[in-house]
């Protein structure tokens, strides 16, 4: 990818600098040449697009398709990514539903393959919702080349607002947040859950994330949650996290380092 964001420092210090230079920096990433490329063909094809299979023999639609979704790697996964769209996400049965990513699931709602009135492809507005979906997911990508701990903190910020005012059951959206890798890391990270939680039964893992949003943030209300306010303290306390992870590591290092260094040199005994 051309586009290279500017970052100045790591951390806090690189979010507060992101986050005052994003529009612009937004505004330059849209403007790529690769990405203005992909997203004209898009928005020119896939009108014309009525089945799953059309959908996976174009790869520069696919591309697209799965990049607005985070799904970019699975890309060469034709087979498993036509079955997907194919069985959409109404049966209980269907692949989607089987798996514990809920990007998939979102994939296959957003193109709705299997509704019964056809496929969202053929709805007004149904081209500039996913190439708005790829554009944000792609600059993610491009700063996560440079720190992964910042892409991650932006994905929050933009799908967990969309989460909160899905209209599912409170619950139902915590699963989605547990079942979405990046939104589960950071929420993992700033909560100081450890990594071994994802043996435990599903159910207690929900309640624990409940409970641990509620000591430290004041509320499980992912409504509340997702407030600006709240949002931003989430993504400050991750990122401040990873600081400390960063130093510890540093820390654990150095002292190695030190200790070789003072180790007798055979040629000086």
């Amino acid at each position: 990818m051309s586009f290279q964001p500017i970052l100045i420092g790591t951390g806090l210090v690189a979010w507060q600098f992101l986050q005052s230079t994003a529009e612009s920096q937004r505004a330059s990433f849209d403007k790529s040449p690769s990405l203005l490329r992909d997203t004209s063909y898009f928005a020119e094809k896939i009108g014309e697009v009525t089945s799953a299979e059309e959908l996976v023999s174009d790869r520069r639609l696919l591309r697209v398709a799965l990049g607005a979704y985070g799904l970019q790697d699975d890309i060469d996964s034709k087979y498993f990514v036509q079955k997907l769209l194919e069985e959409g996400t109404t049966a209980a049965d269907a692949l989607a539903n089987k798996l514990a990513d809920e990007r998939y699931k979102a994939f296959a709602r957003g193109f709705g393959f299997d509704r019964v009135g056809g496929p969202r492809t053929q709805l007004d507005g149904f081209a500039e919702e996913i190439i708005g979906k790829f554009r944000a997911q792609q600059f993610e990508v491009a700063v996560g080349e440079q720190d992964n701990a910042l892409r991650l903190a932006l994905s929050l910020r933009r799908s967990l607002p969309e989460i909160a005012s899905s209209e599912v059951a409170d619950d139902t959206k915590w699963f989605r947040i547990m079942g979405n890798q990046p939104l589960r890391t950071v929420f993992e990270g700033a909560l100081g859950l450890p990594d071994s939680l994802g043996q435990l039964d599903i159910d207690q893992q929900l309640e624990i994330f409940r409970d641990k949003a509620s000591a430290r943030f004041g509320s499980d209300d992912l409504a509340v949650l997702a407030e600006e306010e709240t949002l931003n303290r989430i993504a400050q306390t991750y990122l401040l996290q990873e600081q400390v992870k960063g130093f510890s590591a540093a820390g654990t290092a150095q002292i190695a380092l030190t200790l070789l260094q003072n180790l007798p040199r055979w040629d000086a005994l």
